[in-house]
């Protein structure tokens, strides 16, 4: 079946549209999310929304930059949600575009809260997040039923930019077999320690996956007494996600970017037929 824009939702006058662009790649962008894109009179953006995918854009659409950057001079978030508003109020299509999905720690609920507030119709498009689609591009899946049947998402600080103190590190720490965390890297070594204070192995494999999914990703192999340090060696600057837990063992299997650049696939990466030998 051949997908017509045309048979797309009206992109109406006033509404605002929250759309997830993806962790980056111009091509995880959903069509709904395209069609969006094509329609929009004004796109009220986030910092980590890919230049192509802007490129994309409608050629009469407004571009506005609303980007919010840990320890950068950025706009206030009510203010945002109120510019939201006031384009709607004046008749524009508005495209609130984020990168990954708009509500996984992305605000968009907040926004969202504020458009009801005000009476304004909203439609939300979920994105691919970065938690999930950006490991997926390091190799690295979020769930394998050899290694673990829950995961845990969470982000590195809170509203003040410091390591959250409403997250429980202890029963994380003992609970969840992964955690996948955003915007972590600032406080990597906070985390790191609080996490071995609740009973983690310090050699436990953590991977970061730096610009996942652009041509720059970078992916460090690491464990979680060393991660801070090693870190800081490589350079690794965010955006960037961190990932702890077994399934980092799974990236010698499954890097399939490095397969495609001639990198050879480890076969057993778990050890599992090893460990049915000896059984």
């Amino acid at each position: 079946m051949n997908v017509k824009m045309d048979d797309m939702p009206a992109f109406e006058p006033g509404w605002v549209w929250l759309v997830g662009a993806g962790p980056g790649d111009p091509g995880l962008m959903t069509l709904l999310g395209l069609h969006a894109l094509q329609s929009a009179d004004v796109i009220v953006y986030d910092a980590l929304v890919n230049a192509q995918i802007l490129d994309m854009a409608g050629a009469g659409a407004t571009r506005e930059y609303a980007g919010k950057r840990g320890g950068k001079p950025s706009p206030v978030q009510r203010d945002i949600s109120l510019r939201l508003v006031e384009l709607a109020k004046s008749g524009k299509r508005v495209l609130r575009l984020k990168g990954g999905d708009p509500f996984v720690f992305g605000r968009g609920g907040e926004e969202a809260l504020t458009l009801v507030d005000h009476n304004v119709p909203f439609r939300v498009v979920p994105g691919i997040s970065a938690g999930i689609g950006g490991l997926a591009y390091a190799g690295i899946p979020v769930t394998h039923r050899d290694t673990n049947h829950a995961v845990t998402f969470l982000t590195g600080h809170d509203a003040n930019g410091v390591v959250p103190d409403a997250v429980d590190w202890a029963s994380i720490a003992k609970g969840s077999p992964v955690i996948v965390m955003y915007m972590a890297l600032k406080h990597i070594s906070q985390i790191s320690e609080r996490l071995i204070a609740g009973g983690r192995k310090p050699n436990e494999p953590v991977a970061v996956v730096s610009e996942a999914s652009l041509p720059g990703q970078r992916v460090l192999v690491t464990t979680l007494e060393h991660a801070a340090r090693d870190i800081d060696r490589n350079g690794i600057k965010p955006p960037a996600m961190f990932v702890v837990g077994e399934v980092v063992r799974l990236r010698d299997a499954l890097d399939w970017l490095g397969a495609g650049e001639g990198r050879v696939p480890l076969k057993d990466p778990l050890g599992l037929r090893r460990r049915q030998d000896v059984v």
